[in-house]
């Protein structure tokens, strides 16, 4: 029994970095399933490579721009929404 519990710790460990992979990449309007993915297949390798994608969108200003200006619109579009369902 403590061998299983062992291989239970040790998979809920291991499983720490494709999680927090795939939430980062779902969080910057990625593919969950693909990072987490990739974060199994090379977890170190795909977390630094997410980070510097993300790094790129944050220093570039026209890229955080853009990503603002989908912000304000899906704000807007669900407060359409909202409105035509009431």
């Amino acid at each position: 029994m403590l061998f299983v519990d062992m291989l239970f710790v040790m998979a809920v460990a291991i499983s720490f970095i494709p999680i927090l992979t795939g939430y980062c990449a779902q969080s910057r309007g990625r593919s969950f399933w693909l990072w987490f993915a990739l974060g199994w297949l090379l977890p170190f390798a795909s977390f630094f490579l997410l980070f510097a994608l993300i790094a790129r969108d944050e220093l570039n200003p026209g890229r955080r721009l853009l990503g603002e200006a989908r912000q304000i619109l899906r704000e807007a579009e669900e407060k359409s929404r909202v409105r035509t369902e009431s």
